[in-house]
């Protein structure tokens, strides 16, 4: 049996522990009122008469009675914590003892949890100590090797040994500059005055082409030149700027 659903008699109430419970913190019923001995002989008759110790229950039972306890002590007998006295309000000592419950519930579900998760790998653990013989498909006297010795050593010699380094020397670098690319573009623009960006990259690689862009903004920069597209992905066209 739970803690909350224990009914007592009192002489200041009668019902389930859950109800006293919500009665103290809603401050309907004065903590101060309440025989807290009187919970606990009638919770130890309760275990007396059932020849069961439920330990959940059992800790349920002592959370909520030693908050209780507590409070109530500290409402009977305000003590000095630290610089000022501590007098405990009824509206006080009701938020504490929630905290309290709210605390062990918690920490309840944390267990309740943990217990779930053991439960749910109970086939899955590992063993140290090897399966018993009625178990086995096959006696390990008997058993042969599945695999040959040798050849898992060279495979696992293979896998250490480091790869020699990596050979690019069949991959062609081009090798453009900046300054190669904007002597390229005033050459043109002194002699054409106006052409595509087409014309002048050709058939280069695309590095040649990206290094050409460069110098043609080095030149917008410096006043040089400036450049043309109609669309996204058009032609660009370049002329030389007039002094």
């Amino acid at each position: 049996m739970r803690a909350a659903t224990m009914d007592l008699d009192l002489e200041v109430f009668q019902g389930p522990f859950d109800l006293l419970l919500t009665l103290v913190l809603k401050e309907e019923v004065d903590l101060l009122e309440v025989d807290l001995a009187e919970i606990v002989l009638a919770y130890i008759d309760h275990l007396e008469r059932s020849g069961q110790l439920d330990l959940e229950a059992t800790t349920e039972f002592l959370v909520l009675i030693a908050a209780l306890l507590e409070l109530k002590s500290r409402l009977m007998l305000p003590r000095e914590d630290d610089d000022a006295a501590l007098d405990w309000e009824p509206e006080e000592a009701a938020e504490e003892l929630l905290a309290r419950m709210l605390e062990y519930r918690r920490f309840r579900r944390a267990a309740d949890f943990l217990a779930e998760s053991l439960a749910g790998e109970e086939g899955f653990r590992y063993r140290n100590a090897p399966l018993p013989p009625e178990l086995r498909k096959a006696s390990l006297d008997v058993a042969e090797a599945s695999y040959d010795a040798e050849r898992l050593g060279r495979a696992i010699g293979g896998l250490l040994r480091v790869p020699p380094p990596l050979n690019l020397s069949h991959v062609a670098r081009p090798h453009v500059t900046l300054e190669q690319r904007l002597l390229h573009l005033r050459g043109l623009l002194k002699s054409r005055g106006r052409f595509s960006f087409d014309d002048a990259v050709g058939d280069a690689d695309r590095v040649t082409q990206a290094v050409t862009l460069f110098a043609l903004l080095e030149l917008y920069k410096a006043g040089e030149a400036d450049w043309e597209q109609d669309a996204p992905f058009a032609p660009i066209t370049i002329q030389g700027r007039t002094p």
